[in-house]
């Protein structure tokens, strides 16, 4: 199995990085999804500054 080391010298192909991104993304949102079932009150509050961010954004 290579170490840091090893892949530091090869280049990445596209299919690895897209993997690691989808990865990441997947784990962003399981994050965000318990901090707001974590903090209801916060996730609400932040649901409605987007909600007014979308409605004043003009296009």
């Amino acid at each position: 199995m290579p170490d840091e080391h090893d892949r530091a010298q090869q280049p990445e192909s596209d299919a690895d990085r897209r993997r690691r991104r989808a990865q990441f993304l997947r784990e962003l949102h399981e994050a965000k999804a318990l901090r707001d079932r974590v903090q209801p009150r916060r996730a609400r509050a932040a649901r409605m500054r987007q909600a007014m961010r979308m409605r004043t954004f003009r296009w």
